[in-house]
């Protein structure tokens, strides 16, 4: 199976974890071996953190692959991919680091594994700089699923800042292809609605007053739509340590989901998050795309794999998702093109992402 190592630059376009995950899920799917050099090169801490080093190991686990450099603070990585198995697999950052992440990785590759899998995932369930889980379930996973396939997500404890000890257990079933998708048709918005938690210590007052300044946030702009945000307050057999946060989704006619979320910090008040996760969702209807900014980049790597044309609709295109073409198209060899959207009128910032995918096949099934 080994044939020429492929080289890939981690210190380029977003030159962080993202690269790796990308890179390796399709180093995994497509018997690459592979060589990661300048690992998050641009960051104050280079090098792979602990939650890059508990997906490679995962990866490595899923394929009976082997690694060589992956340690923590380590530049470069080499990867030598086997046949990815099904079964029960388990990565833990032992950080806040987030699983939601870790699933990035590991979801594509064992849709093309042999058997059923169960991923167990450690870490931060609602972590900065990554989705929230409420994110993954109410957006990421109606969507994802258009390509085709199933999973179930079970959150058993969250875990915030800075401690982790989150747990969340995916369960999914490989597929044989994955079909394209056509996310073009934005509709219009037929429902708002959202969870503010708090857990731990903090007063049940928070969730009230995030969801509120939220509520109060949209009103201004959506007028004629009931706003429904539910404040939650994790109870404590599902929590470890202390967090506060707030995701607001946006529904449309055709079934687009776009979402807002903020995560509250040590002094910063309940309604300034609440009023930064509302502008966030509002930002994300303006620009007439039929995908938010945070779905935009996880969609790449499966249109890449899919066999057929997709197409989706996007806001301004981030450098997250210019970064996943990218390394789609150096490694897949899938040909994505990002054109300026024709049908709006000149003053709305929209693309259309179009990939013609390679067709991936289950070689087990």
């Amino acid at each position: 199976m080994a044939g020429q190592r492929v080289e890939v630059d981690g210190g380029i376009m977003e030159g962080g974890g993202q690269i790796l995950r990308v890179s390796t899920a399709l180093s995994c799917l497509l018997g690459l071996p592979l060589r990661v050099q300048k690992i998050r090169a641009g960051r104050s801490t280079p090098g792979l953190r602990p939650q890059h080093l508990s997906g490679l190991e995962m990866i490595r686990d899923l394929c009976d692959g082997q690694l060589e450099g992956a340690e923590i603070g380590s530049t470069e990585i080499m990867f030598t991919p086997e046949k990815i198995k099904g079964g029960i697999h388990t990565a833990d950052t032992k950080t806040a680091g987030s699983v939601c992440l870790l699933m990035q990785v590991s979801m594509p590759c064992v849709l093309f594994a042999a058997s059923a899998s169960e991923l167990r995932l450690k870490g931060g369930t609602n972590a900065e700089m990554a989705p929230q889980i409420d994110y993954t379930t109410m957006v990421f996973k109606p969507i994802v699923e258009k390509f085709g396939f199933k999973f179930n997500c079970d959150i058993k404890m969250r875990g915030y800042y800075p401690k982790g000890g989150g747990e969340v257990i995916v369960r999914m079933s490989p597929v044989k292809q994955l079909n394209p998708i056509n996310l073009t048709d934005r509709g219009s918005v037929t429902k708002i609605y959202g969870r503010a938690f708090v857990a731990g210590v903090l007063p049940f007052k928070v969730a009230k007053d995030m969801a509120a300044a939220a509520v109060r946030c949209i009103r201004k702009e959506i007028r004629d739509l009931y706003v429904n945000i539910q404040p939650v307050q994790e109870p404590k057999d599902q929590a470890f340590g202390n967090g506060n946060g707030i995701i607001i989704i946006a529904e449309t006619s055709t079934g687009c989901l776009f979402a807002g979320s903020s995560l509250g910090k040590r002094g910063v008040n309940a309604d300034k998050v609440g009023i930064e996760a509302a502008e966030m969702l509002l930002a994300n209807l303006r620009h007439g795309g039929a995908v938010d900014e945070y779905l935009q980049d996880q969609l790449i790597i499966f249109m890449a794999l899919a066999c057929g044309v997709s197409r989706i609709k996007t806001g301004p295109v981030t450098l997250h998702t210019q970064t996943a073409i990218h390394f789609a198209e150096q490694l897949a060899k899938a040909k994505f093109s990002v054109k300026k959207s024709e049908d709006e009128d000149a003053s709305k910032d929209t693309y259309v992402i179009e990939c013609q995918g390679i067709g991936m096949t289950n070689p087990y099934l």
